[in-house]
């Protein structure tokens, strides 16, 4: 008996949108994660990037629980010596909304050249205004 392999040819891509206001961030994420990977369709094979387009609008007005949003911080190192960076989520959602989705999402996906080209289907606008009406987006409730 031979197993199923879908072939890169047949694999179909839909656009789906996501509105994140007043939604938690991490359950919000791993939504996000499951459909980037393909992990909804029943033909899902983990060597391939079988995932859809996801659209998330409003960043902005994400939520988190407990006192993350006070205590919670984001490092990143400029490469140099001495050069360890951290910023608040309260300063990360005023100023970059769209990279406390991203960076979550990115975590959830694998990290290699796979997974790099899953993120690369993420937009994510901080507003309700997106530039892919011509896709037809379809709404996925969460």
């Amino acid at each position: 008996m031979k197993s199923y392999c879908v072939k890169k040819d047949v694999i179909l891509k839909k656009w789906y949108y996501i509105d994140a206001t007043n939604k938690i961030l991490g359950r919000i994420s791993t939504i996000i994660a499951k459909y980037l990977k393909g992990k909804h369709k029943p033909e899902y094979t983990p060597n391939l990037d079988m995932g859809d387009y996801i659209i998330v609008l409003n960043a902005s007005k994400i939520l988190v629980s407990g006192k993350k949003f006070q205590n919670k911080v984001y490092y990143h190192h400029t490469g140099h010596v001495g050069g360890l960076k951290k910023i608040t989520f309260q300063e990360m959602i005023n100023k970059f909304p769209e990279r406390i989705i991203k960076k979550s999402v990115k975590g959830m996906l694998p990290k290699n050249i796979l997974g790099r080209c899953m993120l690369k289907k993420l937009k994510i606008f901080s507003k309700n205004i997106h530039c892919h009406h011509s896709q037809k987006p379809i709404f996925l409730n969460v």
